[in-house]
């Protein structure tokens, strides 16, 4: 995985549509198709309003205008509250918070392993 696109939580941003959605025409028909299923696009909008609305992402280390989840808890704590790039930085890695949230789905899983590798290699 390229750290450069690793959310602090540990989730791989390299291939994620709603990063790549600006400038890739593959991942902007995901994109849409996925938002107006959603009720977020009319049937009549497309990329130009994801753009305009800034329904993208930047990665966590990008700008919190262009944010997926600028309301991020783990964001928040990690980057903003603590100064880190990812958790596996933290003097409390893994906290408890962390692991529960590590459980709600295989990505989050293996984001959490993704930190702990990172973790031991130092």
């Amino acid at each position: 995985m390229n750290k450069k696109w690793m959310a602090a939580c540990g989730l791989d941003c390299e291939t994620c549509e709603i990063r790549l959605a600006p400038f890739d025409p593959d991942a902007a028909k995901v994109i849409v198709n996925w938002f107006k299923r959603q009720g977020w696009l009319t049937e009549r909008e497309g990329l130009q309003e994801v753009i305009e609305r800034k329904m993208f992402c930047t990665g966590c280390l990008g700008s919190r205008e262009s944010h997926w989840s600028a309301d991020c808890w783990i964001l928040a704590c990690c980057v903003h509250q603590h100064g880190l790039a990812n958790c596996s930085q933290c003097v409390d890695f893994p906290c408890d918070r962390l692991v529960v949230w590590s459980k709600e789905n295989k990505s989050y899983t293996k984001a959490l392993k993704t930190l702990k590798t990172l973790r031991d290699s130092r």
